[in-house]
């Protein structure tokens, strides 16, 4: 910056406080949640798979943060691009929102209110999962081709198993769908992300 031009590298801090501003409100938004849970056990009866849904997310949201730092490989940041980077980050903190929301006045406690709402759990999921794929490319091709092969069975499977949130009330089969998922997250982490370049 001494010659008075601004390098990518420059740039990318000021994109990631901004995107960390809205990640740390997904997580707050997560722990207040589970600390109310555990200040008032029988105001908000648990149910199991929306808790392990509060853990899915809050697993994806720091993953999220960490895998993130490959954002400084961009190599020109456009507002296009940085509003994208933006966009994915209030897809994830809607997803907070409504896994705890700001009253169950409505319902009969955290599994009514997880069904009742899970059209739109579920639709945002799909479009995380789609939002991934972009964000990966904007990262460059070299990357990208890291997940391509994966990414491509990975995401339509997300995106169906979605839809399956969406069209069914079934227990076991949320019970299952939220197994995978906290399952794959883990491994994908293990196997993809263990270090952060």
């Amino acid at each position: 910056m001494a010659d008075g031009v601004i390098s990518a590298h420059d740039v990318f801090p000021h994109i990631r406080i901004v995107m960390g501003m809205v990640i740390g409100l997904g997580v707050t938004r997560l722990l207040s949640g589970l600390s109310r849970i555990v200040q008032h056990p029988r105001h908000y009866p648990v149910y199991p798979v929306h808790i392990a849904w509060v853990f899915w997310l809050l697993l994806m949201l720091v993953h999220f943060w960490w895998w993130q730092f490959n954002l400084y490989l961009v190599p020109e940041w456009t507002f296009g691009k940085y509003l994208f980077i933006i966009v994915y980050a209030i897809v994830l903190f809607l997803l907070c929102t409504l896994l705890f929301p700001d009253s169950l006045e409505d319902y009969d406690g955290y599994e009514d209110y997880f069904f009742a709402r899970r059209a739109w759990f579920f639709g945002l999921l799909a479009v995380a999962f789609c939002l991934d794929i972009v964000d990966t490319l904007i990262k460059g091709e070299a990357h990208f081709a890291r997940f391509a092969h994966e990414y491509m069975i990975r995401t339509p499977v997300f995106v169906a198993l979605c839809m399956v949130g969406i069209a069914t009330r079934g227990r076991r089969v949320h019970i299952l769908l939220v197994a995978a998922m906290l399952v794959y997250q883990i491994s994908w982490i293990w196997r993809m992300f263990d270090t952060i370049v």
